[in-house]
């Protein structure tokens, strides 16, 4: 795999995508383990993020011109998304603050 697929960028989207499935599967499906469908979809979006056409340019998935994911997927990552975001502040907090995106013209270089 070349460095464009397993940058920084990637790797912190794949560590957030199977954090973000991990809490999904215990609190919807009550598992300790990823259980079956929850694993499925977990391989899946690795698949796609190492695969992503836009490398460490890559946006949110949500703002991409290219939807890769196929609509079934789709949907499972909004929910799970849409369902372990809250849940994320609790659990992994420094993580959801940087994932939060900050628009480029409020970002400022932080020199003092």
């Amino acid at each position: 795999m070349d460095d464009e697929h397993d940058g920084p960028k990637i790797r912190k989207e794949k560590i957030i995508a199977a954090k973000m499935i991990r809490i999904y599967c215990k609190k919807k499906h009550h598992e300790q383990e990823l259980c079956e469908e929850c694993r499925h979809l977990n391989e899946y979006v690795m698949k796609r993020l190492s695969s992503c056409k836009f490398g460490e340019e890559k946006p949110a998935c949500a703002k991409c011109p290219i939807h890769c994911y196929k609509p079934v997927y789709r949907q499972k990552i909004k929910g799970v998304m849409r369902f372990s975001g809250p849940w994320m502040l609790l659990y992994h907090p420094l993580e959801s603050i940087k994932h939060i995106p900050i628009p480029e013209k409020i970002k400022r270089p932080l020199s003092r």
